[in-house]
């Protein structure tokens, strides 16, 4: 029966006019609520009900019914946000001394008035124990559903022991319900609980389908946290899934005539779990899963949930072919589904398939392309996510240019942020050529802006400098660097970011020398250009002038370097005035000028 019940014919002395009378009010204070206009009204309504209940509840010529009536307001008005602190001992006292109606009021209101943490709690522990020894089935649901919902952990050692003979109740409810309180102990104090698993394997054979389920919820913890302690206990998951697929519970567990759905959701989650590396267990729950994959007709939500959950089951366990190439069938259809919400689960189950068979994404390789096209926001995330992972050397100038397109119309900057390293971490590793990798980091550089993560222009920049083992292709590589941003500078009135300067500057001052066709001086002028523009910060700068003084090493024509010297060695950023007198003294001594700036020596210490 629903604890909020308000039928007295169970309780002592409870006429029909003295209930109508108690819905009466509530009724009153309900529409006197809706018909009000402001917050304000609302506040000074809840007020004058509060200090009529306090003045009631605090009157000794209160019957209990009258206090149970009282107590249905005040449980309204906390749950409108109200505090009624004073009918907090007034509940206690209700379930403590009440008849059974009057008793399920008072636990209904210690439950939602007190936490774990409440100091009046302590008073009900003594009720709680009394009526979990109540010959009453009503008042020891009621103790157990209250322990399972408010107790704290210190206070479990007092309950734990009645609670443990409930298991072997005669009643299903009782053997539920204790059930799950033991769930609850087990999720705030594992460790009081731990001598009871034996309990829990009887709980899980339990004939009373209700107290099987509520077992579900304590195995699937405890499997999640030692796989290995109960392998033993698949083929009785597996025969219980059995018997659900089968529509061998009652109809009461049906919903939209798919036999116990959250029950199958939860089997098959347990069943992931203790399949994962593990073939011999995986052998035992193939079959299940196969007939589990053929019934779960894509005709409803949670028929759709069901077979997402068996997906994951089948990609996650030890691999069975003809299983995969089923569930991938399966997941086809989702993907291919106009509803944004079976999409999203399709794009969601491939990342599982990734993990067995990456040739049975690449099946999909252009559908999922054609996802980033679809306006659904969460869809094109999950779009690009799937994308990285497929990426190989044969996809990779598509997809990086796919995500090079996404990125140029993101306003989000975590994306921003994210994706970028993506696309940088595909060039480097699939990258088909040395001209698209520079062409490709030099977008990620415009794209990314300065939001971008510092290690992604350091390790290219680590890149060029350590090279490859091929010393040829090192310095083709290096040389594109070159020619690219020499062409970049060139534009005229084009801002790039702040990170992207610097790469350009570290380039061109270290390998600048392999443009044999291009002066020093030249090289000089453009990075003088970028040294005077006002939006360029310090640190930029900082960059600038040290490739300008590698550059220097290059040529005997020293007419620029009056210029930078009167303009920095004065400036205000001590780290700017440094570079301005270090570039004067290195190229006023040209041999200490080339003992430390060697060519090509940027991976050498230098002592």
């Amino acid at each position: 029966p629903s604890l909020l019940s308000l039928d007295t014919s169970g309780g002592s002395g409870g006429g029909g006019g003295a209930s109508l009378s108690a819905s009466s009010r509530l009724g009153a204070l309900i529409r006197g609520l809706t018909d009000l206009a402001s917050k304000q009204d609302e506040e000074k309504l809840i007020k004058k009900e509060l200090a009529a209940l306090k003045e009631q509840v605090s009157s000794p010529s209160t019957s209990l019914k009258q206090m149970r009536q009282c107590m249905v307001r005040l449980i309204y008005c906390e749950m409108l946000g109200y505090e009624a602190s004073f009918g907090y001992i007034h509940a206690i006292k209700l379930a403590q001394q009440g008849s059974l109606m009057e008793k399920r009021v008072g636990y209904l209101a210690v439950s939602l008035f007190l936490n774990e943490s409440h100091e009046l709690l302590l008073l009900l522990v003594n009720t709680v124990l009394k009526d979990l020894q109540s010959s009453n089935l009503l008042e020891v649901c009621m103790a157990l559903t209250v322990a399972s919902q408010i107790f704290p952990p210190d206070m479990i050692p007092a309950v734990l022991p009645l609670v443990e003979e409930k298991l072997l109740h005669s009643k299903e409810i009782i053997r539920r319900k204790a059930v799950l309180a033991l769930h609850k102990f087990y999720l705030i104090a594992p460790n009081q609980v731990q001598h009871i698993h034996d309990k829990f394997r009887k709980a899980l054979c339990d004939r009373d389908p209700g107290v099987m389920a509520a077992s579900l919820h304590i195995y699937l913890l405890l499997i999640k946290e030692n796989p290995e302690g109960y392998k033993d206990l698949t083929g009785s998951f597996v025969t219980i899934l059995k018997q659900v697929i089968g529509g061998k519970l009652a109809v009461d567990f049906n919903y939209h005539s798919v036999p116990a759905p959250w029950l199958q959701i939860q089997l098959l989650n347990i069943l992931r779990l203790l399949g994962k590396e593990d073939q011999r267990t995986s052998e035992l729950m193939y079959d299940v899963l196969d007939e589990s994959l053929r019934r779960a007709e894509m005709n409803h939500n949670i028929t759709y949930a069901i077979l997402f959950e068996c997906i994951q089951t089948v990609y996650t366990i030890h691999p069975k072919s003809d299983l995969l190439e089923k569930a991938a069938k399966c997941n086809g259809k989702f993907i291919l589904s106009p509803k944004n919400n079976l999409k999203y689960l399709g794009l969601k189950a491939l990342t599982y398939v990734i993990q067995q068979d990456l040739n049975l994404v690449l099946q999909h390789q252009m559908t999922i392309i054609d996802c980033l096209d679809h306006p659904d926001p969460i869809i094109k995330r999950e779009t690009l996510e799937l994308l990285y992972r497929i990426t190989n050397g044969q996809n990779v100038t598509v997809i990086a240019q796919k995500m090079l397109d996404y990125l140029r119309q993101s306003k989000d900057e975590y994306v921003t942020i994210s994706l970028v390293g993506k696309v940088a971490e595909l060039a480097e590793k699939y990258a088909p050529n040395n001209e698209w990798f520079i062409q490709t980091m030099n977008a990620v550089f415009s794209v990314g802006g300065d939001i971008i993560q510092p290690d992604i222009p350091n390790n290219f920049l680590r890149l060029l400098a350590e090279g490859f083992e091929d010393e040829a292709e090192d310095k083709e590589l290096r040389l594109y660097a070159v020619n690219s941003y020499l062409a970049l500078l060139e534009k005229d009135n084009v801002h790039y970011p702040q990170r992207f300067l610097q790469v350009m500057s570290w380039v061109l001052g270290e390998y600048s020398y392999l443009k044999t066709d291009v002066k020093p001086e030249d090289t000089i002028q453009k990075l003088l250009r970028l040294l005077e523009q006002s939006s360029t910060s310090s640190e930029t700068k900082a960059w600038i002038l040290a490739a300008i003084t590698k550059l220097f090493r290059l040529t005997v024509n020293t007419n620029l370097l009056s210029k930078i010297v009167h303009n920095y060695s004065s400036s205000m950023d001590s780290c700017l005035r440094q570079y301005a007198f270090e570039l004067k003294q290195l190229v006023e001594n040209k041999e200490t000028m080339n003992s430390v700036l060697r060519l090509d020596a940027s991976c050498e210490d230098t002592v």
